[in-house]
């Protein structure tokens, strides 16, 4: 049950429960976003923040978010974190898998002799390849994405589901890129997954080696006896410090050519062979993915947004005016769009406002008590602005919104009603009816749609001048 709860939660807010990285991961989204497609529609979010006690970066971070949860970002995010587990969790199996395929092809069936060249190449070969060429790359600070990291971002885009969440790759990356994170975390992914298909490998070995009978031979055509002897000492130098035997000349001798048959032979070949595998190819990789993990993890934990980037310094003056920057408190400016006579009297927390009113209707309308402020008609974008910024600073106790029913009730004019009625405690629109009543009863049905409750009259109504209390 309690689980059930969790991801209701977590469904209902996309933001609940957000790793840092992931906040910085949508902002970053949502910057690239407007760089292709524009600035977005934030006005009622960045009317919100200009009157919460947040810095400048937490404005930008919650601008950000908000959008995000907004336009479907953050549920995305929520799909490609699925997506990018579950394509990892294929390639941690494919890797174990492919390790163990590897102990086959190495030891074979157990019908012919090991030869310990063939063995030891299968095993350790691409391996010590991948991490030179690994050494290489990092040395020369390249920030692209290794091939298994590039299958990892295939992989995650097709399993996140969401179209949405094939795009937020991108943000990730220029973000990590900042700091040059990179490279660590496709270190971490590549030295996992290699890590991984070493254990499969030692596994396959020990499951083949304790159930199977195996001969082991060196066989070579370039090499004798005598550099064949010199290569076993040299390799079996750093496994002796761990405690795994190392053969004596004689044994690498006697095993040219010829499978020896005494079960101490067999052991003593099989003990050097899983030394070798765990000394030049498992511990290297865990000593490189623990470094790896410190250095991404030191990076994260210093990682910022880049606030000097043009998209962040336009957006530095609209979520924090210079008055507030320099520390200047200005006293509240008085509400420019009210009537002078009613000027005085916003305090009380009432107010009565129309949006877009054909001019033959009168206004003021007749009837309004003295005491109840009244607005100017909301024509322009500058006077819905104006009157959102004043109603952000001093929410009311009762607006009552006037609409002319001869128009149409269209999006726009339903988003701005509730998003003025998000700033009384109680609010209602009074629709202005016409000659047509199914304009009247398409008016009536948007707003029972939209949550607004209204009242369809000429006159003015009474419900105004009740007591704030």
């Amino acid at each position: 049950m309690l689980a059930g709860t969790l991801v209701r939660d977590r469904a209902l807010n996309p933001l609940a429960n957000l790793s840092r990285l992931q906040r910085l991961w949508l902002c970053e989204a949502v910057r690239l976003r407007e760089d292709q497609a524009g600035l977005l529609d934030d006005s009622a979010i960045v009317r919100q923040l200009r009157h919460e006690a947040l810095d400048l970066p937490q404005r930008i971070e919650q601008r950000a978010l908000r959008l995000a949860a907004r336009d479907g970002q953050a549920s995305a995010l929520q799909h490609a974190v699925q997506g990018a587990r579950l394509a990892l969790l294929l390639l941690a199996v494919l890797a174990v898998a492919g390790g163990f395929s590897m102990a086959l092809a190495a030891l074979g069936d157990g019908l012919r002799p090991v030869n310990l060249l063939w063995a030891l190449g299968s095993l350790l070969g691409l391996h010590l390849l991948s991490l030179l060429l690994w050494l290489l790359v990092t040395a020369c600070l390249a920030q692209g994405p290794a091939p298994s990291g590039q299958l990892w971002l295939w992989l995650s885009a097709r399993l996140a589901r969401d179209a949405q969440a094939a795009q937020l790759a991108p943000s990730l990356l220029l973000l990590l890129q900042s700091q040059g994170l990179n490279r660590w975390l496709f270190a971490v992914l590549s030295h996992t997954l290699w890590l991984l298909l070493l254990l499969g490998a030692l596994a396959g070995l020990l499951l083949l080696l304790a159930s199977r009978h195996y001969g082991f031979v060196w066989e070579s055509t370039l090499l004798d006896s005598s550099h064949f002897v010199r290569g076993i000492e040299l390799l079996s130098r750093l496994p002796a410090l761990l405690g795994f035997p190392a053969p004596p000349p004689a044994l690498i001798q006697t095993s040219g050519g010829q499978a020896l048959v005494d079960e101490a032979s067999r052991q003593l070949w099989s003990l050097w062979l899983l030394g070798q595998l765990l000394t030049f190819g498992l511990l290297p990789r865990l000593a490189l993915l623990l470094f790896s993990l410190a250095r991404l993890a030191s990076g994260l934990r210093r990682l910022q947004l880049d606030l000097q980037l043009p998209a962040y310094q336009l957006l530095a003056e609209r979520l924090q005016p210079r008055h507030e920057t320099l520390g200047v408190l200005d006293a509240a400016p008085p509400p420019p769009l009210l009537s002078s006579h009613h000027a005085a009297q916003v305090g009380q927390g009432r107010l009565l406002c129309a949006v877009e009113l054909d001019p033959e209707r009168p206004w003021p309308p007749a009837g309004l008590a003295a005491d109840i402020p009244c607005s100017a008609v909301l024509d322009s974008r500058e006077q819905r602005q104006q009157l959102l910024e004043q109603l952000a600073a001093r929410p009311l106790s009762r607006l009552l919104i006037a609409c002319d029913a001869r128009r149409s009730p269209d999006r726009g004019s339903l988003a701005l009603l509730r998003e003025l009625a998000s700033y009384a405690t109680a609010s209602c629109v009074w629709l202005l009816p016409g000659e047509d009543p199914q304009r009247l009863l398409d008016w009536q049905q948007a707003l029972q749609a939209a949550g607004l409750p209204w009242q369809a009259q000429h006159e003015l109504p009474r419900w105004l001048e009740h007591s704030d209390a």
